[in-house]
């Protein structure tokens, strides 16, 4: 299944809740499932983005769904990527030279 890194930042809702934080990760995780997807794994991180979520989800209109239903609930805005496996970049080099 395709894989995805979000970037996430607080808004100043999210960041007044912080102590909900860890709450707020399984909400989001149990919204991933209800809509295909899975969190592979979350980390709460220092600099520039509070939090990076690795998301796994069948195509990009199923990770574009989970991530506006997060980003309705007003605590976080996102950043996301496309993010490629070994294997999966070597078919894409593979390609790339035929």
């Amino acid at each position: 299944m395709p894989l995805y890194i979000t970037l996430l930042s607080w808004t100043d809702q999210g960041i007044r809740a912080y102590a909900d934080t860890a709450e707020r990760a399984d909400a989001f995780g149990a919204a991933l499932r209800d809509v295909g997807g899975r969190l592979v794994d979350i980390y709460w991180t220092v600099g520039p983005h509070d939090l990076v979520a690795i998301v796994e989800a069948p195509d990009d209109e199923t990770a574009a769904a989970a991530l506006l239903r997060l980003g309705a609930v007003g605590n976080v805005r996102s950043t996301t990527m496309r993010a490629f496996g070994r294997d999966e970049v070597e078919g894409i080099i593979a390609k790339a030279s035929a």
